[in-house]
């Protein structure tokens, strides 16, 4: 979820709450139907001799090695990084094991910009560069889904941000 409801300041409203775009699932998933099917056969086809059985569960412990890195990690990369926009910030947590938490307050951000090469406007994703008045002062998130959306989104809040500060 990103950012627990418990966690909103009094009057804040989650707007948007998002993952990167799936495709950054797309090379984990070939990884992962190519080394079942690759590990699949090495175990069937196999031939029969003395040290077959070792040699079948050598094939299984380097596939399931193989399977966490190249699927499961990354699955979970993707999963654990969450982009949650409201009404007095954009929360960005990202981490599995060891989590980060990055907050930028609307009032902050000086400039919103997308970028989408060909693919991503297929795809409908882009990159969302984020220019804010704090200490590290830009910030940008890859693979953003319906960027277009997000973007427009962002600067409503801004905009409302802005008109609320006296």
């Amino acid at each position: 979820m990103g950012l627990a409801d418990h966690h909103l300041a009094e009057g804040e409203l989650r707007i948007r709450t998002f993952h990167p775009h799936w495709k950054r699932l797309v090379i984990p998933f070939i990884a992962l139907v190519l080394i079942i099917l690759g590990s699949g056969a090495a175990i069937f086809f196999m031939p029969a001799f003395e040290y077959d059985g070792y040699a079948r569960i050598a094939v299984a412990v380097i596939s399931v090695g193989l399977l966490t890195v190249w699927s499961f990690a990354p699955y979970l990369q993707w999963k654990n990084t969450t982009y949650v926009l409201t009404s007095h910030r954009l929360s960005i947590s990202k981490g599995v094991l060891n989590k980060s938490n990055e907050d930028i307050p609307m009032s902050k951000v000086n400039t919103v910009s997308a970028d989408q090469t060909l693919v991503e406007r297929m795809f409908g994703s882009g990159t969302l560069n984020v220019e804010s008045a704090g200490e590290q002062g830009h910030v940008t998130l890859r693979d953003i889904p319906s960027i277009q959306e997000v973007r427009a989104e962002l600067f409503r809040a801004v905009d409302e941000a802005l008109d609320e500060e006296p």
